[in-house]
C-alpha cells in the first residue's frame, strides 16, 4: 500500500485551486438577475467541491480510495456496504430517521485520514461506539480490518430522500468521491432522479461503478437496458454490476449475489497503481468541472452588475426627468397663477405704481422707492404663496419618480426582490419637511443674491433699505418666467406679473445685472431640487449599495479558471512522482475469493467493449487502466 506520505509542496494547480477558491467564497450573486438561481448552486458546489475533494486530494495524494455507494431509497446500498464487509456498520431501511448520520467504513490504520476535517469538513465526526448525532450533520466513522488498508467505503443517504438536507448531503457527498458506487434496482433502473446526477457524473468525467441490484431470473434483460443508457448517457466505459434477488442471510446478501463487486474492489484496493489512476481520473475531470462552473459563475456576476447598473440608471432617469419636470413648472409661468397671482398683485397694487412702471428709467427708480417705503409689510405674503406653490410641485415630482421607480424595479427580477417589505412607490415620510427647507434655503439664497447685487451698485442703498424683500420676491417671480424670454401668452397668464417684477428689478440694477441675477437664482433651485431628488433616489440605490453588486468578480474569476487550467495542463503533462510502497497481507472483501473460485453469476455483465472516449483522448478509461484492456485504435 502507500505509505502516508509527507506532505507535499503546493503544486502550481493546488496554488492556483486556492486562489480560485478564494476568489469564489468573495463572489456574492443577491440579485435575482436571469440564471441567478441556477449560478448560486453553481457557486456553492464550486466551493463545496474544492473543500470536500479537490484541495484534500491534492494535498494528501496518500490518502485511501473513497468509494462512496450512493443511490436511490430502498436500492440496498446500506445491505450491499454490510454485504461486502461481512458486519453490520450501517443500518438498512427504506424509511430512515432524518437524524441518521452517513457511514464511512475504514481500515482502522486508516483512521487519521478521516477523523480531521481534511475531508468534508462540513461534517462532525462520530464514531461507531459513540453517540449520535442527533438533528447535527455529522459522519459516522466505522473502522474494520475487512477493509484493505487504503480503502474506504462511504454509504450516503438516498439520493431521493424526502428529507431536502439529506438529498444535499447525498449529492455532496458523491461529489468527494474519489469513485462512485451507484446501486440502482431492476424496477427503478430508468428514474429521473438518479440519472440527473448520472448525467452530470458523464459531464465531468467522475468515475462511475454501476450496481443493479434485485435482478429476478429472467429479467436479465434490465442488465442489457441499463448498459444501453449508459452507453446514450455518455458512461459507457464505466462498469456495470449485477445482483439477484437473494434471501438474506442474517442481513446479509449471499457471498455468489456480491462477489463481482467485491473482487472489483478488492482488486482496486490491493493496486496502488490502479487506485492512483482513480484518484488522477477523478480529479481531471472535476478540475476541468470546476473550470466550466468558474466561467458560467463569471457570466452570473458580469449578469449581476449589469442588473446592477440597470436599477441604478431607472432610478437615476426617473429622478433626472423630476428635475426637468420641475424646471419646466417654474419656468413657463404657470407658478404666477393663483395664489402667488393673487398676492403679488396685492404687493404691487396698480394705477400709479404701473404707469410709473411704464415710464423711464429714472421715474420709474422713484417709483420703487416710494413703493417700497409705502408696502414692505406685503413681501411676506408673496413669498409664502411662492413656497406653497413651490412645495406642491416639488411634493408631486418626488411621487411620480418613486412611482415610476417603484413601478420599473417591480416589473425587472433583479430589482423586485429588493423591494419586499419596503414602502418605497411614494415619497419618504420625511419628504414634506425637507421640501420646506429646501424651498426656504432658496428664497434665502434670493434675498442674499439681492444683497450683494445691491452692495455692488452705488445709488441703490436707499431702495435696499426699505425695498430688499421686495426686490427678492421680484427675483423669485421673474425666475419663474420663461429662460428664453417673456412671451405675450406668458405676460397673458400672468396677467404681466413676470413683466413687472423685470421692469422693477431692472429700473434699480439694470437689464445685465438682472439677467445675471435670474440665471444665479434659477441655478440654485435646480441645485436644491437635485438634492431632494438624490436624496430620494437614495432610498432605491441605498438597497444595490447595500449588496455590493455594482463591483462584480467577472473578469477576477475568469482570470483565476484561466490559471487553473494552464497549470492543471502542466501538471497533467508532468510525469507521477514516485512514491515508496508498502507491502502488506492482501484483504479481500466478503465474496472476492468465491467469484474468483466459482466464476460469474448468469445475471452478472460487464462492459465488453468501451466507445471511443470523448474527453481526454491521451488517457484510457478508468476500468481499462486498471485492468489492463487497450483502447480501440
Amino acid at each position: 500500500m502507500d505509505a502516508h506520505d509527507p506532505p507535499r509542496p503546493a503544486s502550481a494547480l493546488t496554488g492556483s485551486l486556492e486562489d480560485l477558491r478564494t476568489r469564489l467564497t468573495s463572489t456574492r450573486l443577491p440579485l435575482d438577475a436571469p440564471g441567478a438561481t441556477a449560478a448560486r448552486r453553481e457557486l456553492t458546489l464550486a466551493v463545496e467541491q474544492l473543500d470536500d475533494y479537490v484541495l484534500p486530494r491534492l494535498r494528501a495524494q496518500g490518502a485511501p480510495l473513497l468509494v462512496v455507494v450512493g443511490g436511490s431509497t430502498g436500492a440496498g446500498k446500506s445491505t450491499l456496504v454490510n454485504s461486502l464487509l461481512g458486519e453490520h456498520v450501517s443500518v438498512p431501511g427504506v424509511l430512515r430517521p432524518t437524524t441518521r448520520s452517513p457511514v464511512l467504513a475504514h481500515h482502522p490504520l486508516d483512521a487519521r485520514w478521516f477523523s480531521t476535517d481534511r475531508v468534508l469538513p462540513g461534517l462532525a465526526r462520530v464514531t461507531a461506539d459513540g453517540p449520535q448525532a442527533g438533528g447535527a450533520r455529522a459522519l459516522r466513522l466505522v473502522g474494520t480490518d475487512a477493509l484493505p488498508q487504503g480503502l474506504a467505503l462511504l454509504d450516503a443517504p438516498d439520493i431521493d430522500s424526502v428529507e431536502v438536507a439529506n438529498r444535499e448531503l447525498a449529492a455532496q457527498l458523491l461529489a468527494a468521491a474519489d469513485l462512485w458506487l451507484f446501486v440502482t434496482t431492476a424496477a427503478r433502473y430508468a428514474d429521473a432522479v438518479p440519472w440527473e446526477l448520472l448525467i452530470a457524473a458523464a459531464e465531468r468525467r467522475a468515475q462511475v461503478a454501476l450496481v443493479v441490484d434485485r435482478v429476478d431470473p429472467g429479467a436479465e434483460a434490465v442488465v442489457g437496458d441499463l448498459r444501453r443508457l449508459m452507453d446514450e448517457h455518455g458512461l459507457g466505459g464505466s462498469p456495470l454490476f449485477a445482483i439477484p434477488e437473494s434471501a438474506l442471510v442474517e442481513g446479509l446478501l449471499p457471498l455468489e449475489a456480491v462477489g463481482e463487486v467485491a473482487a472489483h474492489l478488492s482488486d482496486l484496493g490491493a493496486d496502488p497503481d490502479a487506485r492512483d489512476a482513480v484518484v488522477g481520473a477523478t480529479l481531471d475531470g472535476v478540475v476541468d468541472d470546476l473550470v466550466r462552473r468558474t466561467l458560467a459563475i463569471a457570466a452570473a456576476s458580469d449578469a449581476q452588475v449589469e442588473a446592477d447598473a440597470r436599477l441604478r440608471d431607472v432610478s437615476r432617469r426617473y429622478a433626472d426627468d423630476a428635475v426637468a419636470r420641475v424646471a419646466a413648472a417654474t419656468s413657463d409661468g404657470s407658478l404666477l397663477r393663483g395664489e402667488v397671482l393673487a398676492r403679488w398683485q396685492d404687493f404691487v397694487g396698480t394705477g400709479e405704481f404701473f404707469r410709473s412702471i411704464e415710464q423711464r428709467v429714472g421715474r420709474a427708480r422713484d417709483a420703487v422707492v416710494g413703493f417700497f417705503r409705502g408696502k414692505p409689510a406685503q413681501a411676506p405674503d408673496v413669498e409664502q404663496a411662492i413656497a406653497h406653490g413651490l412645495e406642491a410641485v416639488l411634493l408631486d415630482a418626488i411621487d411620480e419618480a418613486a412611482e415610476r421607480t417603484f413601478e420599473s424595479w417591480r416589473a425587472d427580477p433583479a430589482g423586485a426582490g429588493l423591494l419586499v417589505g419596503l414602502d418605497l412607490s411614494r415619497g419618504s415620510g420625511a419628504t414634506r419637511g425637507a421640501v420646506a427647507e429646501q424651498i426656504r434655503l432658496w428664497q434665502g439664497d434670493v434675498l442674499e443674491l439681492v444683497r450683494e447685487q445691491g452692495a455692488d451698485k452705488r445709488g441703490t442703498a436707499r431702495a435696499l433699505s426699505f425695498g430688499l424683500n421686495g426686490l427678492g420676491v421680484s427675483l423669485m417671480v421673474l425666475v419663474f418666467a420663461s429662460t428664453g424670454g417673456l412671451t405675450g401668452i406668458e405676460v397673458g397668464i400672468a396677467g404681466g406679473t413676470a413683466v413687472v417684477a423685470q421692469k422693477l428689478l431692472e429700473a434699480v440694477f439694470g437689464d445685465e445685472a438682472v439677467r445675471r441675477l435670474t440665471t444665479s437664482a434659477r441655478e440654485r433651485l435646480e441645485e436644491r431640487v437635485r438634492g431632494l431628488l438624490d436624496v430620494e433616489a437614495a432610498r432605491y440605490v441605498g438597497q444595490l449599495d447595500a449588496l455590493g453588486t455594482a463591483t462584480g468578480e467577472g473578469d477576477a474569476l475568469r482570470g483565476a479558471a484561466d490559471a487553473v487550467e494552464r497549470a492543471a495542463t502542466g501538471d497533467r503533462s508532468s510525469p507521477t512522482p514516485e512514491r515508496v510502497r508498502i507491502a502488506t497481507t492482501a484483504v479481500e472483501l466478503r465474496g472476492a475469493t468465491h467469484w474468483r473460485e466459482h466464476g460469474s453469476q448468469p445475471t452478472a455483465a460487464v462492459p465488453e467493449q468501451v466507445p471511443e472516449q470523448k474527453h481526454d483522448e491521451e488517457k484510457p478509461s478508468l476500468w481499462r487502466r486498471i485492468f489492463g484492456r487497450r483502447d480501440q485504435a
